[in-house]
């Protein structure tokens, strides 16, 4: 049996390389190893980007079994067998220390890193902000935001911008006009500076984690991100205060996630969360919560630069069903080719490519017997481009998810959001977001790639280009 690792850590592979045909786009990706590194191989590039790690056995075989450095590791690459982690047997499963060693210090015990009981108080109390019905009104504020980009854009073209920011400024306009009703007071280009530093501090994983040494070692990663950190406890502070000010005054506050988290009680005891709880959970929502959509837009639209038949079916459709009117959730579920990209842009380069559970009981997975302890690894990165899930899996096509094929794709094959009671709270909030914005842009200009368009895939807890997607931008020419 073939052995593996979380990530692609060192182990045994046997597999031959399987060459597809070169046709369609085939968007930048590392390629395979042909076998695991070496303990010192996996450990280097596990810090520098981790997708390096992979080997062509991961994204050949459904399931792989063995023994690492971090001890009993199952990679799950087999729809059922998902499902049972995150589904059918969740409560067996835990998100693992190694997760919770490089997100906790700078996202404390929020709804991304909390467990067990604190978990379902923090779920249940968010829920609401992000029900059907608000996830709806929030349309005619995210359609504003996106006419603001779509202004700034068509200044003065043609003209180069950053588009990995644009999307970046975007999200924290959308962001601070729905989540934090009154604004985030700050300097929205230092928000989003502070979040990228963020994440380019604590993503490359840390040899101390990966060996689960003591956490009163220090981590480079940890101390390079201070400087983030407190800005971001600087920014929370000052929302925490004034919202406060305003609900012991009597005014009435916007029933938002601010008010909701500062209102919520524990069902059992009547007490409300702490304030690092409540400060935890903002920091989630500004850093984390933000950054999965700017990046799945911002992958979209390098994909479109690169596709140019995409993003003329996108504007041909941005023309007949939005126009110049308001975006409306009829209008939006027309948006089919949008969608489509979309989901295809996540497939390719998933938001979180990286997901792993600590088993808290024996299991059995596929006849696999599953002690206590064992670290079951589901990797969008890998799944999303298996050869026994996809066909072609490396090509750019859309077409996978037209409404006549997306029913065909397995329900857990594709975990852009993840799955079962830990899917992401804000899927739906982001997917309204992100269809809008991308048609909008793409209906009011011409894209291309500035340069020589080079960009790579960078894992730093999401998937991030490893530098900014500079594009030319012109006036529509039909």
């Amino acid at each position: 049996m073939t052995q593996t690792a979380p990530i692609g850590e060192p182990g045994i592979s046997d597999m031959t390389d399987t060459s597809m045909p070169e046709t369609g786009l085939r968007p930048p990706a590392p390629a395979p190893r042909d076998r695991p590194p070496d303990l010192f191989g996996f450990l280097s590039a596990a810090r520098s980007n981790p997708l390096t790690t992979w080997t062509k056995a991961h994204f050949e075989k459904p399931i792989l079994y063995g023994k690492g450095v971090m001890g009993r590791v199952l990679v799950l690459n087999e729809p059922q067998a998902i499902r049972h982690v995150l589904l059918d047997n969740a409560s067996n499963y835990r998100k693992d220390d190694l997760q919770r060693r490089v997100l906790a210090p700078g996202l404390g015990e929020g709804l991304l890193t909390a467990e067990g009981d604190e978990w379902k108080l923090l779920r249940r109390t968010l829920a609401p902000l992000f029900s059907a019905r608000n996830v709806t009104g929030f349309l005619s504020i995210m359609d504003d935001s996106a006419q603001r980009l779509v202004a700034r854009l068509t200044r003065r073209l043609p003209r180069e911008r950053d588009m990995s920011l644009e999307m970046t400024r975007v999200t924290l306009d959308v962001l601070e006009r729905t989540i934090f009703t009154h604004g985030l007071d700050r300097d929205p280009d230092a928000l989003s500076r502070a979040i990228t530093r963020f994440f380019e501090a604590v993503g490359p994983i840390d040899p101390l984690d990966v060996l689960r040494l003591p956490d009163f070692l220090p981590r480079i990663g940890r101390l390079r991100a201070r400087p983030a950190i407190r800005f971001f406890e600087e920014v929370v502070g000052e929302l925490i205060t004034r919202r406060r000010a305003l609900i012991e005054s009597g005014a009435d506050a916007p029933r938002d996630l601010l008010t909701l988290l500062l209102e919520a009680r524990d069902p059992e005891t009547g007490e409300p969360l702490d304030e690092i709880s409540v400060q935890a959970n903002i920091v989630t929502f500004i850093g984390a919560g933000h950054e999965t959509t700017a990046n799945a837009l911002t992958w979209s639209l390098y994909l479109l630069a690169r596709a140019p038949e995409w993003a003329q079916a996108i504007r041909r459709e941005a023309d007949a069903v939005l126009g110049d009117g308001p975006a409306t959730p009829q209008t939006l579920d027309k948006l089919v080719h949008t969608r489509a990209v979309l989901e295809e842009a996540m497939r390719l380069y998933p938001p979180v490519p990286f997901m792993s559970r600590e088993a808290l009981g024996p299991d059995r997975i596929a006849g696999i017997r599953v002690p206590k302890g064992t670290l079951v690894t589901i990797a969008p990165w890998v799944l999303h481009r298996h050869k026994t899930l996809w066909e072609e899996p490396d090509l750019f096509d859309p077409a996978r998810f037209l409404p006549e094929c997306r029913a065909s794709i397995p329900r857990f094959a594709y975990l852009p959001f993840g799955a079962g009671p830990r899917v992401c709270i804000g899927q739906s909030f982001s997917m309204q977001e992100a269809i809008l914005i991308l048609a909008r842009v793409l209906r009011a200009v011409d894209l291309s790639l500035a340069g020589d368009g080079a960009v790579e895939p960078l894992h730093r807890v999401t998937l991030r280009p490893d530098r900014p997607v500079v594009m030319h931008l012109r006036a529509r020419r039909d």
